[in-house]
């Protein structure tokens, strides 16, 4: 008696022409993936902050950058929330392998996994790239509080607070935020009692100094309009050396607080374990940023440009995380 075979189904004949489609594929997505085929596709920039903010303006630029020098398209997907650590969480769980990318700033990697109790990665859960700007902090105060204080330098801010326990206020952008860390360090150094008042932007912080809510901060470049407009008066920078753009403020150290050096800044990053090839392939891609004109342009009105290499950039990471550490330890600050 002859064996009658079955006819394959409907639903077995469809996996079988997906599986064979796969495996006609396979060889070569395998090929696209081998780091010395990268990049093969789209990459993706992460931003964990809205579009239009400092981070975000950072991260257009290099996509602009890295599309044109590495030849295939690179795009820029904003997942804010959770003062950037959303969209860095997602960077930080996914595949190490060259298309997923990240930019963000030194918050997010030194200062919010020490402060949020529940927050889902580490520093060592990336591989840095490059620095791409470092920018100081501008001591600026409201003009009116000034002139009614005769305040005109640093010391006078410190001079007022001893004669006035708890009567300076000072604003950030959140709780934790380096603006806070930076004038909570300097409260604590000069033993002074000073008043943090959180904010949920630094531009939400300016305002209210502006206004004459709050009495001072640690404000970002946003702020050179303002001070050239006269509403900011400046009165120190927290960089070694004074900046270009102010040049008769004085830094910390001129105005008598030595070793006050305090930046903040934007990087690339990629998840750990991605190929050294690629991490050194995309290096250079961004140093191509110093010779562009339009990088220069966007860059230059946020900080100063510096293409730190993957490694001195991993170093400066680990020394101000353990700089903030004891800042974070000796203010308490703790964050759901």
């Amino acid at each position: 008696m002859t064996k009658k075979h079955a006819l394959p189904t409907r639903r077995t004949a469809l996996a079988l022409c997906l599986a064979a489609s796969w495996l006609a594929a396979a060889p070569a997505q395998a090929q696209a993936d081998k780091p010395d085929n990268w990049p093969a596709k789209t990459i993706r920039i992460v931003v964990g902050f809205p579009a239009g903010s400092f981070t975000d303006t950072i991260a257009r630029a290099v996509a602009d950058q890295l599309g044109k020098q590495l030849g295939q398209p690179v795009i820029v997907d904003n997942k804010p929330g959770a003062n950037g650590s959303i969209g860095v969480g997602e960077v930080a769980r996914s595949a190490p392998d060259g298309y997923t990318l990240l930019v963000t700033n030194s918050s997010s990697i030194t200062i919010n996994p020490q402060i949020y109790k529940k927050i889902s990665y580490q520093p060592k859960d990336f591989a840095p790239v490059s620095m791409l700007l470092d920018a100081p902090f501008i001591l600026t105060v409201n003009p009116d509080w000034a002139s009614k204080n005769q305040i005109r330098s640093a010391q006078d801010v410190i001079a007022f607070a001893r004669r006035n326990p708890d009567k300076i206020s000072y604003g950030s952008a959140g709780p934790g935020n380096i603006a806070h860390l930076a004038f909570a360090q300097w409260s604590n150094r000069t033993g002074v009692k000073t008043t943090h008042v959180p904010y949920k932007s630094a531009s939400q912080a300016q305002l209210a100094v502006l206004s004459g809510e709050l009495d001072t901060q640690f404000d970002t470049w946003s702020a050179l309009p303002q001070i050239a407009a006269g509403k900011l008066l400046p009165l120190a920078v927290t960089a070694p050396q004074r900046m270009k753009q102010l040049p008769n403020v004085p830094t910390m150290a001129e105005a008598g607080y030595a070793d006050f050096n305090v930046t903040f800044w934007a990087g690339l990053f990629a998840p750990a374990g991605t190929p050294p090839a690629i991490i050194a392939k995309l290096y250079e891609a961004t140093k191509g940023m110093l010779q562009s004109e339009h990088a220069r342009n966007v860059l230059s009105k946020q900080g100063e440009m510096v293409m730190l290499a993957p490694e001195p950039f991993g170093q400066r990471i680990a020394k101000e995380a353990a700089d903030w550490k004891q800042v974070i330890q000796r203010e308490a600050i703790s964050l759901d």
